[in-house]
């Protein structure tokens, strides 16, 4: 009996809300803006802003400013304290713990009740309810998802609020049923050390009819080959031979995915991208021969858009998402059952479709070089080097790229730090191929490339093993979803890896 068959009729209803989206975006944005404008029009947010009074989008845009983690901090300390009723009517007890701002070391980013299980539970459904569909032979319900999480177990802030990575507030507080079909148990997954962590998640879930997969690639291809190391095999589906799908996020996959194909080489094997950050479940892709994710729109979520030539004006113009067109660059702008009232969370996304809305998360808003006028975003980089591991046979474990000015009569261009799993016979011929391909990706990067007027040739360093896990480290964010910045318009970074490098 296919018992993965007899569940996923369960799913059945959800898909069916799920189709409204092709047809009828605009009407359920309008009506979850409407929502969420009702539920906290008496919170201390509502009043200052008189929620009451508003009665369409054009009055909402007009009306709330648009903010960042800066100004949500004040809410944010008070709730930590235990008020309540500030920016949601119910209690928020949890705050998921991301990467900081210019002024704080961390963002604590409030979770409601709502949020949790309205949103991110109900997202995690959602992935599992196409992946079905997308997958009718599945025989996902028959064995584990392995779930690789944060490093950061729950702490206290007071009596009436706690803290953690997003997925130790996940798991903190999940159905205990769930616990039945993820390994590895609670108190492996919660573990605050990455590297203690790392050995116990490979003894415990090395002999366990493992299905499914969810992680950020770059810890979890750590974790894989850990266990091939100890299990002495070659490839992943010798140790578990029922896998088949990783929900991934994070992080583009783009670079990782060649590795990945070599470590579990097998047809049934699939990968569904996943956009679920502290904020909110945002997206999933719903067709594996589309790489766009569809846009999760009843999610408790509201959208607004920032042109990307308009991020960082004083009044810059915001659209709906009716509003969008395909192959824009957007910053994103969220209104959710948290609480966050258009909050920049500091994310690029093109869009894909509009019909229904797809998307591809293309950079961070703080996280692409612009020195020279090159726009060069996260998603070019991600697709450049996968060009040069393709020609070249090389293979990436990370990378971080940082522009060099001109000075001393040498011309501006581009340094790139690269730590390789498989370095390319030739760095220059890599380099090359690299420069070559973001020149065909990027109109920018090409016109400044241009006869080598204003930009150089790239150059790349070569990082030594660990190079990067040891940065993280160095900062207090080794392990679960802690990301190295791929691109950055300073050389702050840069020259931090180049000083760790030489050690």
């Amino acid at each position: 009996m296919n018992i993965t068959k007899l569940l996923s009729y369960l799913f059945d209803s959800r898909l069916k809300q799920i189709d409204r989206f092709n047809t009828e975006a605009e009407q359920i944005q309008r009506s979850v803006l409407a929502g969420l404008l009702e539920r906290a029009r008496n919170t201390a947010y509502g009043k200052l802003y008189d929620f009451a009074s508003i009665r369409n989008y054009q009055d909402f845009a007009e009306r709330l400013p648009l903010i960042t983690y800066e100004e949500l901090k004040p809410y944010v300390e008070r709730m930590k304290r235990g008020e309540s009723n500030l920016i949601w009517p119910s209690d928020i007890k949890w705050f998921a713990k991301s990467s900081g701002t210019t002024n704080d070391k961390s963002k604590f980013i409030p979770v409601s009740k709502d949020a949790l299980h309205k949103c991110h539970y109900q997202g995690g459904q959602d992935c599992v309810a196409l992946y079905l569909r997308m997958n009718p032979n599945s025989q996902f319900f028959s064995g584990k998802g392995l779930i690789l999480g944060g490093s950061h177990s729950v702490n206290v802030f007071s009596k009436n609020s706690y803290y953690g990575d997003l997925s130790a507030i996940l798991i903190e507080n999940v159905h205990p049923l769930v616990n039945c079909i993820r390994v590895p148990k609670k108190e492996i997954a919660l573990m605050e050390h990455w590297d203690v962590k790392l050995e116990a998640m490979a003894n415990s879930t090395i002999n366990k009819n493992v299905t499914n997969l969810s992680g950020v690639p770059s810890w979890l291809l750590v974790l894989i080959k850990h266990i091939l190391e100890k299990t002495g095999k070659q490839h992943l589906n010798e140790v578990w031979p029922n896998l088949e799908v990783f929900f991934h996020g994070g992080i583009s996959f783009t670079p990782y995915k060649e590795q990945y194909k070599e470590l579990i080489p097998t047809d049934k094997m699939h990968y569904v991208e996943t956009y679920n950050a502290s904020e909110g479940f945002f997206a999933v892709q719903n067709d594996l021969s589309d790489s766009g994710m569809l846009l999760m729109i009843d999610l408790g979520i509201f959208f607004e858009f920032i042109p990307l030539e308009e991020v960082g004006k004083e009044n810059p113009h915001v659209v709906p998402l009716w509003e969008t067109e395909v192959g824009k660059n957007y910053a994103v702008v969220i209104t959710t059952n948290s609480g966050l009232w258009r909050y920049q969370i500091g994310d690029t996304v093109k869009f894909t479709s509009v019909n229904p809305y797809k998307i591809k998360v293309s950079g961070r808003t703080k996280h692409f070089i612009n020195a020279f006028g090159e726009e060069l975003m996260v998603d070019n980089a991600d697709k450049g080097l996968a060009v040069a591991c393709a020609r070249t046979g090389a293979e990436i474990i990370d990378y971080s790229a940082a522009p060099v000015f001109m000075a001393g009569g040498k011309k501006a261009h581009h340094q790139w730090m690269i730590e390789f799993s498989k370095a390319p016979e030739s760095i220059e011929e890599f380099a090359d191929i690299l420069d070559a391909a973001l020149q065909n990706l990027n109109s920018d990067y090409e016109a400044k490339r241009y006869g080598g007027i204003a930009l150089d040739r790239l150059s790349i360093e070569l990082a030594r093993p660990s190079l990067f896990c040891d940065w993280l480290r160095e900062k207090g964010k080794l392990g679960g979803q802690h990301k190295i910045p791929r691109l950055s318009n300073n050389r702050d970074i840069m020259e931090e890896l180049i000083k760790m490098n030489k050690i």
